[in-house]
């Protein structure tokens, strides 16, 4: 069955191709009706868009790619939720990718939509790129003039939009928060300390130590670069050779890991043991007890991230910026 193009769509209502690309694209400038009533013959007919036609015609597909490390990850679906929801306001398609942590997953995903497919890209750093320092896709994409903005993992040397976590101060005021509790020893357990957020978390936490004159004691610090769920039990399990009663864990896996092994050896949390979270997860609202922890916000900086790329397409700014989104702590039972 051939096709159906918007010539067709265009012939059928007696209106130029104009009119049906613009009804297509909810453009104001063509009444409600009329934009109902070409999209539902578009939907009967099965029209779907020709990116390349479009690329070279207009120089804008209206769709942006999107990659993230992992979709497991309640931080990134929150992330792609925002990204989504703002891209959709104004006009926009996303194709999402994952990347797995792959260097070579994230090369082959911004060469295959660089060729007309998508307008730029929003993505977060693979822990493998961050790993190797092979930026040269980031820098290709720059060198073809195609927007790219990162968020949470980013790139410093990559001269392009950024919205990140001020992961830095976000550590500093747990170890603020955990200190006006009353808690005296508090240990720190990071498994992403490949990646840049990793770094920061731990960073802050060493301030906030040294602002509330508090002692730096390396047995009761753990810093890897393992992420699989499944290793954090047994790399927390250490720490419990030692006294302390406070932890901040770099994620919610790693908090619950520590929460099961405290438990085992009969310490009560939180009377014994405070604990608190990296991101703002599914799991935490469930764990026993419920989980504190830092809240990303990832919502809003999926609709930061959107913004930034779309002011950049629509009004050919040439410039860069970085926005900072704080974060917030979220009180649960796992702390006092």
């Amino acid at each position: 069955m051939k096709k159906i193009t918007l010539k067709d769509i265009a012939k059928h209502f007696n209106v130029s191709i104009s009119t049906v690309s613009k009804a297509l694209n909810n453009s104001p400038e063509i009444s409600k009706t009329t934009s109902e009533d070409i999209k539902a013959y578009a939907k009967e007919k099965n029209y779907t868009p020709n990116f390349n036609a479009l690329s070279l015609k207009n120089q804008s597909t209206k769709t942006i790619g999107i990659i993230i490390p992992n979709m497991l990850n309640y931080y990134f679906a929150q992330v792609l939720k925002g990204i989504e929801k703002t891209a959709t306001q104004k006009g926009y398609k996303i194709i999402t990718c994952i990347s797995n942590n792959s260097l070579q997953k994230e090369i082959e995903t911004i060469e295959m939509l660089s060729t007309g497919v998508v307008d730029g890209f929003i993505l977060s750093v693979a822990e493998e790129t961050e790993t190797k320092k092979d930026y040269s896709h980031f820098t290709s994409c720059i060198e073809k003039e195609i927007p790219l903005v990162m968020f949470d993992r980013v790139v410093e040397a990559i001269d392009c939009d950024k919205v990140i976590t001020n992961d830095f101060m976000a550590s500093v005021n747990a170890v603020n928060y955990l200190k006006n509790k009353g808690c005296k020893k508090i240990a720190f357990v990071a498994a992403n300390m490949d990646l840049s957020v990793g770094k920061l978390r731990y960073e802050g936490y060493l301030a906030g130590l040294k602002n509330n004159n508090l002692e730096l004691d390396d047995s009761i610090i753990i810093t890897t670069h393992d992420m699989y769920y499944k290793h954090h039990e047994a790399i927390v399990k250490p720490l419990f050779n030692q006294k302390f009663d406070a932890i901040i864990a770099s994620n919610e896996s790693v908090a619950i890991a520590a929460m099961k092994v405290a438990q085992d050896k009969g310490i009560q949390i939180p009377k014994d043991l405070s604990v608190l979270a990296f991101s703002n997860g599914i799991l935490a609202r469930h764990s026993n007890p419920r989980l504190t922890t830092i809240s990303q916000h990832g919502e809003i900086i999926g609709e930061k991230a959107v913004t930034l790329l779309i002011n950049k397409l629509e009004n050919k700014i040439t410039s860069t910026t970085s926005e900072t989104v704080e974060t917030d702590i979220v009180l649960r039972d796992s702390s006092k």
